[in-house]
């Protein structure tokens, strides 16, 4: 689904499994109602997009360029579908800002990506999470998040706080 609203829907009805939604540290918006419906309704969460198009990998700044073919680039601002897809909707600059405000609370036994992805299976509801990769090797790192320690309380309350403070105004409404 793309919207919570989409999401309560599907929780509402009969004999549905699992709810997949875009769940991040950019994306908070399903934590409010939708983790808490599918708990109460023993459906699964899937969380798609979880590292925001690799925005949260830490790999980018303000001079990546993207390959022309590549949505990053030419679905910035919705011209081919849903601008949620594309960094989960976040304004690229913006985003990196987040990262940056981030990366100082990243363990050193673990990369941004496996502290994104961490992030997301410390919520309480969700199944599963469904990063993507590039390589064998990229997916054993991302599957190595779910081997690693939660967060602590600071780190969740860092997390939040960067997300109430600079993410929250523009995305938070949308989906």
């Amino acid at each position: 689904v793309e919207t919570c609203d989409q999401a309560l829907t599907a929780i509402a009805r009969p004999g549905v499994a699992s709810v997949q939604i875009i769940l991040n540290a950019v994306r908070h918006k399903p934590l409010e109602q939708v983790l808490p419906a599918a708990a109460a309704a023993g459906v699964g969460i899937i969380a798609r997009v979880p590292l925001a198009s690799g925005l949260l990998s830490g790999r980018y700044d303000e001079h990546t360029e993207f390959p022309a073919d590549d949505h990053r680039n030419y679905n910035r601002h919705g011209a081919a579908f849903d601008v949620g897809e594309t960094f989960s909707g976040v304004d690229f600059d913006r985003g990196l800002a987040a990262v940056r405000r981030l990366a100082p609370l990243v363990d050193a036994d673990r990369t941004m990506a496996q502290f994104a992805l961490r992030w997301v299976l410390d919520q309480p509801g969700v199944t599963v999470v469904i990063p993507g990769a590039r390589d064998a090797d990229q997916a054993r790192r991302n599957a190595a998040a779910a081997d690693l320690s939660p967060l602590t309380d600071e780190q969740l309350a860092a997390v939040r706080d960067t997300y109430d403070e600079l993410i929250r105004p523009q995305v938070h409404d949308r989906w």
